[in-house]
């Protein structure tokens, strides 16, 4: 073993690239070892947030499936990265963020559907009403 290590001293240090080759491939194992997935906290915090600006906005009332869909996701996504599973915590939580926005979308439709049929019918019985007036002025 000593006469190996010998043989190995002396090509290294006749030979520049090949000890420059040698500490790279150390370094790089050493990194690979050392360094932890990072997780996707930008992405978790933009779903919470989301999350809660659409509870905040009252959302659930009418895109309830949608908002529980959002939390089921994030939920997945922190235990994920409890797990160290850092790819698919961040795709759950990106997930959970475009479930968020939907629910959001959604009960932003519903309720300008319903201010515009609330509209409709004000319309309608103010046309009634003008009726009803003009009949008898007659």
């Amino acid at each position: 073993m000593i006469q190996t290590l010998r043989i190995l001293k002396v090509r290294i240090t006749r030979s520049p690239l090949l000890a420059t080759a040698i500490a790279m491939a150390g370094l790089l194992a050493l990194g690979a070892c050392a360094s932890a997935p990072v997780a996707p906290n930008r992405s978790l915090q933009a779903a919470e947030q989301a999350i809660n600006s659409a509870e905040q906005a009252r959302v659930a009332d009418y895109a309830s499936l949608e908002l529980s869909q959002a939390r089921d996701k994030l939920a997945a996504a922190q235990v994920a990265v409890q797990q160290e599973e850092m790819a698919l915590a961040k795709r759950l939580a990106d997930e959970s963020l475009v479930e968020a926005q939907l629910a959001t979308a959604k009960a932003g439709e519903l309720k300008a559907k319903k201010v515009n049929q609330d509209m409709k019918e004000s319309t309608r019985t103010l046309k009634q009403e003008m009726d009803r007036n003009t009949g008898m002025q007659r």
